[in-house]
């Protein structure tokens, strides 16, 4: 009897490194808009700009955590639940 070797879905390990691409892009467009809103605190676009600077930020965060979660998927396989 064999033991089966798992495999790296590739399928799967594309789709975490999409997402591994915008968090890259939100982890630049977050902390500048912030720094932006900051530098310009006496402009009326101050809040709207940190509020999104702010949001982008922890969208960066989360896509950063969904992607590993997705690539480590792809090279381990899911769990099973028992």
């Amino acid at each position: 009897m064999m033991k089966e070797t798992k495999h790296t879905d590739k399928v799967i390990l594309s789709k975490g490194i999409r997402i591994m691409l915008i968090c890259l892009f939100l982890m630049f467009t977050g902390p500048t808009l912030i720094h932006i809103a900051f530098s310009n605190n006496d402009k009326p676009l101050y809040i709207p700009l940190l509020i999104l600077g702010i949001m982008l930020s922890i969208g960066a965060i989360f896509t950063l955590l969904k992607g590993i979660n997705t690539i480590m998927e792809s090279l381990f396989g899911k769990k099973k639940k028992k």
